[in-house]
């Protein structure tokens, strides 16, 4: 089913999205940074992208939930959104983390 990989990547983030703003953890806390941090890993990791395949350690396979939309050879259209969502995802939980460390440090 094509778009199927993509709507998952949509949905995971949207759910990253909804933990986000109810506990103020990254975006809704922080939006210019977390925009930056996001954008700046994003990149960051698309260049490795690009390094892995042009040395043939990354490989494209076949998969019917792709859109079957190329950025460049190897590079699936779905990949910059993983990519977002990964970094976005980290930033969320490490202000969790953060947020769980301070409030046990409070209490004690």
């Amino acid at each position: 089913m094509p778009g199927l990989y993509l709507a998952a990547i949509l949905v995971s983030t949207a759910g990253v999205a909804a933990l986000d703003a109810r506990f103020r953890l990254a975006a809704w806390r922080h939006p210019n940074r977390t925009l930056i941090a996001v954008m700046v890993g994003t990149v960051f990791f698309l260049a490795w992208d690009a390094a892995g395949i042009a040395l043939g350690v990354f490989v494209k396979g076949d998969s019917p939930a792709l859109l079957g939309v190329d950025l460049a050879p190897h590079l699936p259209l779905e990949e910059p959104f993983f990519l977002a969502f990964l970094c976005y995802l980290a930033l969320v939980v490490a202000g969790g983390v953060n947020r769980w460390f301070s409030r046990r440090e409070d209490t004690a």
